[in-house]
């Protein structure tokens, strides 16, 4: 058929929205956003026609439009912020938003959200107060420091202490900490963009105190450690630690900042997960101490910066804090999951970061075979349990494997269209592909999440 019968044949936009299937949809999406979706719809198919992509009448008939119709409002759907399940093993997954919050800290956002708070009002003076001093004492009660402040996310923290303190003044750091984090930021990038001057010691597998020492000279602004969260250099390495570099910088007087990142309250080592420097530790011996909120800590996106109060101070003075701050609902859920460590014992079971990281392997698999019951009794699909492995994500702990036990599917259906299948599901779900198989790996998935999974494998058609 010519390009001139299929425009001729393309349905109009009240022809589209007065058909009864269309009409359906109106009280889901709206009357504006339905006739909007609707020509886009038709302007897609006019397109498709003078491609060649579209070439007989067929294709632009009502159902076929409303069948586009459908696909479109799928894809807005799954292109929204929403839950997803994290069926990955990634436990700090930050595609998928890091952390999930303790129920504690959900309740706080929830109370926070709904009401007006004393965000920057002091109740005991009954005047304008500091946004920072409930969550600075609550710091400091943790870790042993002065005082702290928040910026919305570790970057943040980092970029305010290099701009206040190291603004055209050399900055001392080993050549084997200059680490690329997420989406391509390097360190040496965030150093000179904050108008500081890197020095780079050592070489990459190798830095020595001497090394320190020697780059030191009338404009050297101090140092900076950063702990190389997200890789490990194994084999013949050496670098000096917090307690060496102290020594260096109360002998010459240079502040030395430490760049700590994943933000681990407590020592997890007894649990098979390495030895990994713990905030409290390197406060002892660093002037300030950034990391980050949402990642081994256990609570929302967010950098704190703890450490000696005459730093603090200078740091609330810096200009580019009010760009950094954070909001009421992040300073609450951060607040509520702090007051979870006072209690170490409680927090291992309340914070579902430090919860999914140790629990053992029994329980695992014992959730596991619940899993899979349930798909072999509810659903047409059958699945059996593998033993495996996965990693903590979130650039922490990268040397650390964790055992766990996943759900291997089994289906007719193509592999690469089952997961397509699963992600555009009533309850998006994000699966792991391995070896041509979809693996739920239970060490992620929630117990709520459990019928969730059977709905979706339900609404699944061969």
């Amino acid at each position: 058929m010519d390009q001139k019968k299929l425009f001729r044949s393309l349905p109009s936009v009240n022809d589209l929205l007065n058909s009864d299937k269309i009409m359906s949809l109106e009280a889901a999406v709206g009357a504006n956003e339905l006739k909007n979706l609707v020509q886009e719809v038709i302007e897609d198919a006019r397109q498709l026609i003078l491609s060649g992509d579209i070439t007989n009448a067929g294709e632009v008939s009502v159902d076929c439009m409303y069948q586009e119709l459908l696909d479109k409002l799928d894809n807005d759907r799954v292109l929204e912020l929403q839950p997803v399940i994290n069926a990955t093993g990634v436990i700090l997954h930050t595609n998928l938003g890091r952390a999930k919050l303790a129920e504690s800290a959900r309740k706080a956002i929830d109370a926070i959200a709904s009401n007006a708070t004393n965000l920057e009002y002091d109740i005991t003076l009954g005047e304008r107060g500091d946004r920072y001093k409930a969550i600075g004492k609550l710091v400091s009660e943790l870790t042993g420091a002065d005082d702290a402040i928040v910026v919305n996310n570790n970057a943040a923290a980092v970029m305010l202490v290099l701009s206040t303190f190291f603004s055209n003044k050399e900055i001392i750091t080993s050549r084997g900490q200059l680490v690329e984090i997420g989406g391509s930021f390097r360190v040496p990038d965030i150093i000179t963009s904050t108008g500081g001057i890197l020095r780079e010691v050592g070489t990459t597998n190798k830095t020595h105190l001497r090394d320190y020492e020697n780059a030191i000279n009338e404009n050297t602004g101090g140092f900076l450690i950063v702990h190389t969260s997200n890789y490990k250099v194994i084999g013949f390495t050496e670098t000096p630690d917090s307690k060496d570099l102290k020594k260096l910088s109360e002998e010459y007087d240079l502040p030395l900042m430490n760049d700590l990142g994943s933000g681990l309250m407590l020592d997890l080592s007894k649990y098979g997960l390495g030895k990994e420097p713990t905030i409290s530790q390197e406060l002892k011996n660093c002037d300030l101490v950034m990391f980050s909120g949402d990642k081994l800590l256990g609570g929302p996106q967010a950098g704190i910066i703890a450490g000696k109060q005459e730093y603090i101070d200078k740091l609330k003075h810096n200009q580019l804090l009010r760009a950094l701050r954070v909001d009421k609902m992040t300073l609450s859920a951060l607040t509520a999951t702090l007051k979870i460590y006072r209690d170490p014992d409680k927090a291992m079971k309340e914070i579902p970061v430090l919860n999914a990281l140790t629990v053992s392997e029994d329980k695992l698999k014992e959730r596991a075979e619940e899993l899979l019951s349930l798909i072999k009794d509810k659903t047409q699909f059958n699945a059996e349990i593998i033993a495996g492995d996965t990693v903590v994500g979130g650039g922490s702990f990268p040397d650390v494997k964790l055992p766990t036990y996943l759900i291997s599917l089994e289906s007719d259906i193509p592999v690469v269209k089952l997961d397509k299948l699963l992600k555009y599901a009533k309850y998006p779900l994000i699966s792991r592909v391995h070896d041509e198989s979809i693996l739920f790996d239970i060490r992620t998935i929630d117990d709520p999440e459990f019928e969730k999974i059977i709905i979706d494998l339900n609404s699944i058609k061969a």
